[in-house]
């Protein structure tokens, strides 16, 4: 018969155990330093001192630079003003539209301020803070242009925008052949040359243009009947949980002490912010 060493087994038994014990402490320890991570985001840029801003740049007057070449422009100040509640400073990264969530889905920003409107597709990947603006979308073609005036005479005819806009997708929807373009100048540009029918764009910046180019033979031939919610827009998960309700309040506080109404009424001429 042969004989067992008791206290060589019990030993092994015992080194096993604790080898397992400490796997799944290391796990653990890994699950709850990830977890620790992903809710850390507004801490993080606290301690980093700036919230990184996504934004096209070159859209007046939401974001654009003056004749000096500084940033300026309703979402520069309004994202600005959000960064201080936060008790940082706001960093902004310039870039053209289709590339802003792409972005933001990388990790390179914390968050997109670009007149964003909250639509059902976005909110499948993205969560957004409380709304700081209300737009409705204009169709605009030539002043001679008497075949379209109203959406659905879109179908059949061509239209440019941002790819991957609100403006190209309701094109889209209308039937439209939508040309991509990256600004608002170049969409206008495009309108006047012949090369395409209309364009679609926020009421708002149309009157900005405009109240630029006085001159400039477009006209609006119709809106949406619906305002569109604009908001900022953060990547999905527990990670953006507490940076978003920070967020919230900070708008909220700007919405209570006129602070986007001001804002509104200097870059629009009229309150969006309600």
């Amino acid at each position: 018969m042969k004989i067992v060493n008791v206290k060589k087994v019990t030993g092994l038994v015992a080194a096993a155990a604790m080898l397992i014990s400490t796997l799944a402490g290391c796990g653990n320890t890994d699950a709850a330093k990830n977890n620790s991570e992903n809710a850390e985001l507004l801490a993080t840029i606290k301690e980093r001192g700036t919230i990184i801003f996504a934004m096209e740049g070159q859209w007046a007057p939401w974001t654009y630079h003056d004749e000096s070449g500084n940033l300026v422009g309703y979402d520069t100040e309004v994202g600005k003003a959000i960064a201080e509640k936060l008790g940082v400073e706001a960093q902004f990264i310039e870039g053209e539209w289709d590339g802003l969530f792409a972005g933001l889905d990388g990790g390179r920003y914390d968050a997109i301020i670009n007149g964003v409107e909250i639509t059902d597709l976005r909110k499948e990947k993205y969560d957004f803070t409380t709304p700081y603006a209300y737009i409705r979308t204009a169709l605009v073609v030539k002043d001679d242009n008497s075949d379209i005036t109203t959406f659905e005479d879109l179908k059949g005819k061509k239209t440019s925008n941002s790819l991957g806009s609100t403006y190209a997708d309701l094109a889209a929807e209308y039937g439209a052949d939508v040309q991509n373009v990256d600004t608002l100048s170049e969409t206008i540009d495009m309108v006047l040359s012949g090369r395409v029918d209309a364009t679609l764009n926020a009421e708002v910046s149309f009157y900005d243009y405009l109240s630029e180019h006085p001159d400039a033979p477009i006209k609006i031939v119709a809106l949406t009947d619906e305002a569109s919610e604009v908001s900022v827009p953060l990547r999905k998960g527990d990670e953006t949980k507490t940076l978003r309700e920070a967020m919230d309040k900070a708008i909220a506080e700007l919405a209570a002490d006129g602070t986007l109404s001001e804002l509104s009424n200097k870059y629009f001429g009229q309150d969006i912010s309600k």
